[in-house]
């Protein structure tokens, strides 16, 4: 990671902003539901906080701050609002992603220095190779924060003679129509619809294959040399929707402690009139919430500093680490999952209630663990069958 300098805020200070976004966004997100995405406003609230610019190149005016620190950012705003959490931090990723892009893309790209990105990353769209480039078509889902960006990165594959080429195209959104189809239980503000494309051209140098980007050997690397641009892309990135899980549940945590403090109970049935904090039952389900929560924030960020020192020491990323890395990922949402659901239970009645935040932050929770990426089932497979000698099935 690149030492502070004064061009730059220090951590500290990009923290406090993080916090006072998600004090706008906690009284905003029963009206980020209803409106199923994020409000220009609020983004323009976390790019006059510069928060857009933690993964961003110095030479493209970014910060060159490290996962760590964007992990932290995330889940600081997550404890005000699970939907504006992940939309900020994959948006905010893409700066990631544009970086590993040969330089010309990444010109591209920045020559609005505010230019945001929203991804579909399967590689589904149809692709015909022309002079000086390719033709892209398709439709991809799960566009989270599309109407908030300018750009897309969609996946497709490249004709190849040595055999096809999965990777990431970048697509102007002017080139690309949104099908508004998200009404959903959970990260309903996340406005993550699908994008269609109709036979648009996309130069050659906006596309990079995901092994190059695995294995972080991507075109940017040899543009912008900081060790931050040779990090695997499925063994980092996904981080990038961890991070508000850990935000979530630190906030669920943060707000049933505040609860059980005031409250008594109301029936006979168990025990009226007295205090909830008084039961061992509650004081087990903190307890397990605490040490779920401390141990997937000490998984992740050992992870991220693995990653980062091996980089730096001028290797490439193991498929041993890039696996294990993978399989954390989705074991860290687990246990955060797990923190929610064990304060949400031990709630009651008085968790349910619209007007409150823990129904949405047990909704935005389970609906974030949903994400391929994320589920255990898909993940920990790929997992097992590394330690036992076959060739995993999945993405790392």
């Amino acid at each position: 990671m690149v030492e502070p300098n004064a061009s730059r805020p220090d951590v500290k200070e990009l923290l406090n902003r993080a916090r006072a976004i998600a004090e706008l966004v906690r009284a905003r997100a029963q009206q980020t539901e209803v409106d199923r995405r994020i409000s220009p406003e609020v983004i323009e609230a976390m790019r006059k906080a510069e928060l857009f610019k933690i993964l961003q190149p110095k030479v493209y005016g970014g910060f060159e701050y490290g996962f760590d620190v964007f992990v932290k950012i995330i889940a600081a705003i997550a404890r005000g609002c699970g939907s504006s959490s992940w939309v900020y931090g994959l948006l905010a990723s893409h700066q990631w992603i544009t970086a590993c892009f040969p330089k010309q893309a990444q010109d591209d790209f920045w020559s609005d220095r505010n230019a945001l990105a929203a991804g579909s990353y399967a590689p589904i769209g149809q692709v015909m190779a022309v002079e000086g480039g390719y033709r892209l078509t398709g439709k991809w889902g799960f566009a989270s924060g599309c109407d908030n960006a300018q750009w897309l990165y969609l996946g497709g594959t490249i004709p190849d003679a040595a055999g096809p080429r999965p990777g990431l195209f970048l697509v102007p959104s002017a080139d690309c129509t949104i099908d508004d189809n998200w009404r959903t239980m959970g990260l309903a503000g996340t406005g993550s619809m699908n994008i269609v494309v109709n036979n648009a051209f996309v130069p050659a140098h906006r596309f990079v294959p995901y092994v190059e980007l695995a294995e972080g050997i991507a075109p940017g690397t040899r543009v912008n040399t900081n060790p931050l641009y040779r990090q695997s892309f499925f063994a980092s990135l996904p981080v990038t929707i961890v991070a508000p899980v850990l935000g979530m549940a630190e906030g669920a945590l943060e707000y049933f402690l505040a609860m059980i403090r005031e409250r008594v109970t109301r029936g006979a049935a168990v025990g009226g009139q007295r205090a909830m904090a008084d039961f061992t039952t509650i004081q087990m389900r903190i307890a397990e919430a605490s040490a779920s929560i401390d141990a997937a924030r000490l998984i992740t960020l050992r992870d991220l500093d693995e990653m980062l020192a091996t980089v730096s020491r001028g290797e490439s990323p193991s498929k041993d680490l890039r696996l294990r890395n993978r399989r954390d990922h989705s074991f860290c949402v687990r246990l955060l999952v797990q923190a929610v659901d064990a304060v949400f239970l031990a709630a009651g009645g008085q968790g349910l209630f619209l007007d409150l935040p823990l129904q949405r932050i047990w909704r935005d929770a389970h609906a974030a663990s949903s994400h391929i990426s994320l589920n255990w089932d898909a993940v920990s497979t790929m997992y097992g069958q590394h330690l036992v000698g076959l060739e995993p099935k999945g993405q790392y």
